[in-house]
């Protein structure tokens, strides 16, 4: 089986909302779409974390990959990247990304050659039932005050059996988050699990004062409470609340004693076994992993396959597709029921590609630009800068 060609289509996922976060409002992802065809018949689909893949794989990936072995991955990838400590140190980690999303995809033509789910690829099922966490936070027209929040995640308890759920801070005033999170704790129960994204809103005394009064709540976790992980290393001498991170250091984090866990997306890592070996690095050395939300189906699908085969990923995953508009795929968005999606069962990804919804999501992005992850809450204020509080 050859690669006969390589093809990356930037696309919007919007949100039926903007929600707030600590630098702005989020609209909704860019992200890129890869189909990597062969003279087989069989493709294979992979997604990049932004849009900015797509030219990277347009112009000097997918030409390198035409006539290769799409099963001979390592190979594929020494022609590829450069050494990749070395990479990511001088080079744009766009490249590294892009090479991540077509990893997806060519393990996702692996499991359709040998007519496998890709979990079966990694090991097999450990678990098949896999948990999300419900989100919430402030959203334009929608949740806009503390009560509004509250109702919102009593509804979907009700709706939905949603007992874990995630929402943002360090966008507001200490006290107004203190308050929200308080009335979460009384009218969700004490069996709802809740974790807490702070995404660098909280300057260190803040966070001091905020975890203090949020030990009483019992919070799972919380993500990003302050910048760097020395930081939230002199942050854990006043807390047993864990805290998590997007910051990939796990040898830092080892050193420091914080965080205690990692929150990543397959591409961004490498690929599917670069994320196998760092999220079982995380388990070795004591740390949680598990996967960040704001990602289409194809990339939601391949974080359940991997989960499905490592027993050692036992926190739920975020999840924001309750809030998507469209997909790509033709099973539509993903959305959990209990906090549980069940992993695909097809081939690959088990996942198709549906190319009307391609279409679509492609025409949003040029119509409108990629949606705005960053958008100023007052178009004629700068950009928030982080620590907010």
């Amino acid at each position: 089986m050859k690669i006969t060609k390589v093809v990356a289509t930037p696309i919007n996922v919007p949100m039926e909302a903007p929600y707030v976060w600590s630098v702005g409002m989020l609209t909704g992802m860019p992200k890129t779409v890869v189909q990597v065809f062969t003279d087989e018949g069989l493709i294979g689909i992979g997604e990049g974390p932004s849009d900015a893949q797509a030219n990277i794989i347009n112009d000097v990936i997918g030409p390198y990959l035409i006539g290769k072995d799409p099963l001979q991955i390592t190979d594929l990838e020494a022609g590829v990247i450069p050494e990749w400590r070395s990479a990511m140190n001088i080079c744009d980690p766009n490249m590294a990304r892009a090479w991540g999303a077509i990893d997806i995809a060519l393990w996702d033509l692996r499991g359709k050659y040998w007519e496998q789910p890709l979990y079966q690829l990694l090991g097999g099922a450990y678990r098949k039932d896999i948990k999300f966490t419900e989100y919430f936070t402030y959203r334009l027209g929608k949740e806009q005050s503390v009560e509004e929040v509250v109702d919102y995640c009593v509804r979907m308890k009700e709706e939905h059996g949603s007992m874990w759920f995630e929402g943002k801070a360090g966008f507001s005033d200490a006290e107004n988050e203190l308050k929200l999170y308080r009335r979460l704790r009384e009218s969700l129960g004490d069996a709802a699990e809740l974790r807490i994204d702070a995404n660098y809103g909280w300057s260190l005394p803040t966070a001091r004062k905020m975890v203090r009064e949020l030990e009483s709540l019992n919070i799972r976790n919380i993500e990003d409470p302050v910048i760097g992980l020395q930081n939230m290393a002199r942050l854990r001498q006043h807390t047993s609340i864990p805290f998590s991170t997007h910051e990939m250091d796990l040898p830092q984090s080892v050193a420091s004693g914080a965080p205690d866990a990692f929150v990543g997306n397959i591409a961004t890592l490498g690929g599917v076994a670069a994320t196998v070996r760092f999220a079982a690095a995380c388990e070795a050395m004591g740390r949680n992993f598990w996967f960040y939300s704001g990602d289409g189906g194809i990339m939601t699908a391949a974080y359940m396959h991997i989960t499905a085969a490592m027993p050692g990923m036992t926190e739920p995953h975020q999840l924001l597709s309750r809030w998507q508009t469209m997909d790509v795929i033709e099973e539509g968005v993903f959305k959990a029921t209990n906090n549980i999606i069940q992993v695909p069962e097809g081939h690959g990804l088990g996942v198709t590609l549906n190319d009307e919804l391609l279409k679509a999501a492609h025409q949003h992005y040029l119509d409108n630009g990629p949606c705005d992850e960053f958008k100023r809450l007052d178009d004629n204020q700068p950009y928030n800068r982080c620590p907010r509080f």
